[in-house]
C-alpha cells in the first residue's frame, strides 16, 4: 500500500475559510486527471464553501453546537489534507495482518455479499459475490467508478442528493471529497445479505482532515442494505473526518442503510446525509454513534414519490465529555407517504446530545402519515440533552405527531430488578440496554444489534 499524500499547510484557518494555498493545491491535486465534468463540480463546491459563512450558534440549526468552541479551531486546526491517490483499490489487503482494532472488528461481521475496506482514506480492499457481479451489481471504489461508470456519477454526484449548495460543510465535502464507495444494484436484483464497509483511520492519521463519499443507486425493484462502519484509534490532536452520504431508492427499491460510528478521542465526526425515496419504494435508515468527542450528523430524508416510506433510526451513548448533535428532517413532497422517526440517546459523566427535528409537509402532500419520537435518558446528573422537535405543514389532510423527553433512570424500575437479585450497576445496565434496544429491534441487520449491544455493555462495564 503507497503512503496517504499530506499538504503540509495548516488548515487552521477553518474558521475563516481555507487559504488559497491549500485551495489551489488540494483542489488542483484531487482533479490532476479528472474528466472535465468533475473538475468543474469540485471548483463549483469550493466556491460555494467559500461564499458560505462559516455556522455559527445564531442559527437555529446549529444553536447547541459552538464550533468555536468545540473546535478551538482558531489555536488547533488540522495539519493538512489526506489526499488519496488517484488509483484503484490497492492490491494484497490481508485480513491477518489489518490493526487489531479494525480486524476485530470485521471478524465480528456475519457473512455478506461484498465488502469494502478504507484505511487513512485510501480504498485497499474491494470484493463482491461473484453471482451479483453477473448480475450487474457494482461495489467499488469512488475514484475507479469515475473511470468506469463516468454517465452515472455525472448524473447523480453530489447534484440533487446532497449538492454543495446545501452548506458550508457540504460544499466542503463536495470540493476536496477524496475516495469513497459506489454501490449500484441493478433493476429487479435482491441482495439478500448486507453490503459491508469499514473504515479505519491509524494512530499515523492524528491531526488530519479526511473527506470521503458513498454514493448508493438501488434501481426500480432492487433490495440492498448497506452497513457502514467507522472506527479509529484515539488521538492527541484533533482530526476532522467528513463523509458525505448519497442514497436514492427507485420506484418499488428497499434500501436500509445503517452508519456505525465508533471513532477514537479527539475525533471531529461531520456526517452529512440525504436519501431520495422513490414511489412505493422503503429506504430506512440507523445512525447509531458511539465515538468521537465531537460528532454532528445532518440527515434530510425525502419522501418524492406516493407510498414510499422511510424508518429513521439513531442512538447514542455518549460519556466524558462527548458531544453528539443530530440534525433531522422528514421532507415530504409527495402525497400518501410515511416517515416514522425514534431517536434516542443515553448520557453518561458530562456527555452531551443535541437533537433537532423538522416533518416538513409540502403542499399538495395530502394523507401524509410523519411521527417524530425523541427521548433521552440521563445517567449523570452532568449530562444533559436538549430536544427540538418541530412541524411545518402546508397540506391540511395529514396524520402528524412529534414528541420529545429527557429524564434519569426510573427509581421504581430498578427497585424492582433489584427485589429480584440484581446488583444496582447490573440493574442500570439492564435498563440502558432495555432502553436503547427498542431503537435496534426496528431495523434487526444481521450482526449490527450484537455489535452493537456489546460495545455499550462494555462501555457500562468500564463505568
Amino acid at each position: 500500500m503507497s503512503e496517504t499524500t499530506i499538504i503540509d499547510q495548516p488548515i487552521g484557518g477553518l474558521m475563516e475559510g481555507i487559504t488559497d494555498v491549500l485551495n489551489a493545491t488540494a483542489v488542483a491535486t484531487l482533479s490532476a486527471g479528472e474528466p472535465s465534468w468533475l473538475q468543474e463540480r469540485r471548483a463549483e463546491a469550493w466556491s460555494a464553501y467559500e461564499r458560505t459563512p462559516m455556522p455559527t450558534t445564531r442559527l437555529e440549526e446549529w444553536r447547541y453546537t459552538n464550533l468555536r468552541k468545540l473546535l478551538k479551531l482558531e489555536r488547533l486546526g488540522f495539519d493538512g489534507i489526506a489526499l488519496d491517490a488517484a488509483t484503484p483499490a490497492d492490491e494484497g489487503f490481508e485480513l491477518a495482518s489489518a490493526p487489531e482494532r479494525l480486524r476485530t472488528a470485521m471478524e465480528a461481521d456475519r457473512e455478506a455479499s461484498g465488502h469494502l475496506v478504507e484505511i487513512d482514506g485510501r480504498v485497499v480492499h474491494v470484493d463482491l459475490d461473484a453471482e451479483l457481479a453477473a448480475k450487474g451489481v457494482v461495489l467499488t471504489s469512488l475514484r475507479q467508478a469515475v473511470v468506469d461508470h463516468a454517465d452515472l456519477l455525472k448524473e447523480h454526484l453530489a447534484t440533487n442528493a446532497l449538492p454543495a449548495s446545501r452548506g458550508k460543510f457540504q460544499a466542503l465535502n463536495a470540493a476536496l471529497w477524496t475516495n469513497g464507495v459506489f454501490l449500484h444494484v441493478p433493476r429487479g436484483v435482491r441482495l439478500e445479505r448486507p453490503v459491508r464497509v469499514t473504515r479505519y483511520l491509524t494512530e499515523g492519521a492524528a491531526g488530519s482532515a479526511f473527506f470521503n463519499r458513498t454514493l448508493i443507486l438501488a434501481d426500480a425493484a432492487s433490495q440492498v442494505s448497506f452497513v457502514d462502519e467507522g472506527l479509529s484509534a484515539d488521538f492527541d490532536r484533533q482530526t476532522l473526518f467528513s463523509s458525505g452520504v448519497e442514497v436514492m431508492a427507485r420506484d418499488g427499491a428497499q434500501v436500509q442503510y445503517v452508519s456505525l460510528q465508533r471513532m477514537g478521542r479527539g475525533v471531529f465526526h461531520l456526517q452529512q446525509q440525504r436519501t431520495l425515496a422513490g414511489r412505493d419504494s422503503t429506504l430506512d435508515t440507523l445512525n447509531v454513534s458511539l465515538g468521537a468527542s465531537v460528532a454532528r450528523t445532518d440527515l434530510n430524508a425525502q419522501l418524492l414519490g406516493p407510498g414510499a416510506n422511510s424508518d429513521m433510526l439513531g442512538l447514542c451513548f455518549g460519556e466524558e465529555g462527548q458531544h453528539f448533535d443530530h440534525n433531522t428532517s422528514q421532507d415530504h413532497v409527495a402525497p400518501h407517504a410515511k416517515s416514522d422517526l425514534l431517536y434516542k440517546g443515553a448520557l453518561d459523566g458530562n456527555a452531551r446530545s443535541v437533537f433537532r427535528g423538522i416533518i416538513k409537509v409540502h403542499k399538495g402532500a395530502q394523507q401524509t402519515d410523519a411521527y417524530q419520537t425523541n427521548r433521552n435518558l440521563l445517567l449523570s446528573e452532568h449530562a444533559r440533552a436538549d430536544s427540538l422537535p418541530n412541524l411545518e405543514i402546508e397540506a391540511d389532510d395529514v396524520k402528524c405527531s412529534h414528541g420529545a423527553t429527557v429524564g434519569q433512570l426510573d427509581l421504581d424500575h430498578l427497585f424492582y430488578l433489584m427485589s429480584r437479585g440484581l446488583s444496582r450497576t447490573q440493574a442500570e445496565r439492564l435498563v440502558v440496554l432495555g432502553f436503547l434496544g427498542e431503537v435496534l429491534s426496528r431495523l434487526p441487520l444481521g450482526g449490527v444489534v450484537e455489535k452493537v449491544t456489546r460495545i455499550i455493555e462494555e462501555r457500562l462495564q468500564q463505568g
